[in-house]
């Protein structure tokens, strides 16, 4: 029985774990969850909330970072902590997924607003109720209406990771849990197939196709 990632495909948290699966060696099958009806995923985990992954041997796992560390204890090899860089990974991924996750989604709203009006005017309201129960009212209008605010936020919160990633191909040399919460932020650039890394941020972009490329082993990068 292969392991089943629980997900919406335009969640950066479900990014990362389906690229986490992926370094590893996990084989593994991709549910993607609908976003009114949620039985499925309700079922599996015993709640609404995704990533949520079950694995070969029934066990299920929520929330992206609890996964990462259990992927970890199960897979050790190749890691995704390089020796001595353990602490870094972990906090540097932390401050990637809460603060550079807040600039990337606000940016995001727009391209997420589109896609879930595709899937038809439930999945849209619901997604707008969800936005606007935790933001306030009109979060979702005046998001897309400050898009370029919410632009030159993102160009300030990638900054850093484009100067450091000048001389080397990973955050801090080798791969290992930042890149993977880095990457999955940037996907929420890129769920609609268009990238859109800003231009300027060469060194991200050319990071973002590195990490794409990672298939089943450590050779594929």
């Amino acid at each position: 029985m292969k392991a089943r990632l629980y997900q919406f495909v335009t969640s950066p948290f479900c990014a990362k774990v389906r690229k986490i699966l992926d370094f590893k060696g996990v084989d593994y099958e991709v549910i993607e969850v609908d976003y009114v009806e949620r039985s499925e995923l309700v079922l599996a985990s015993g709640q609404i909330m995704v990533p949520a992954l079950t694995l070969a041997g029934g066990e299920t796992i929520v929330d992206s970072a609890r996964i990462a560390m259990r992927l970890e204890e199960l897979h050790s090899e190749p890691t995704l902590f390089p020796s001595g860089w353990r602490g870094i990974h972990l906090a540097l991924a932390e401050y990637i997924d809460n603060q550079v996750e807040d600039a990337l989604f606000r940016a995001a709203i727009p391209d997420q607003a589109a896609h879930w009006r595709r899937l038809g005017k439930d999945h849209e309201a619901l997604w707008r109720l969800i936005r606007e129960r935790r933001y306030g009212a009109g979060f979702v209008d005046r998001m897309i209406a400050e898009a370029d605010g919410n632009w030159r936020r993102v160009r300030e919160a990638l900054a850093p990771f484009e100067d450091s990633l000048s001389d080397r191909a990973f955050l801090l040399g080798r791969i290992g849990l930042a890149d993977f919460a880095l990457y999955g932020q940037l996907c929420f650039l890129a769920f609609t197939g268009d990238l859109k890394i800003p231009p300027e941020c060469k060194n991200l972009r050319a990071f973002f196709g590195r990490m794409d490329r990672i298939s089943s082993a450590p050779e594929a990068i």
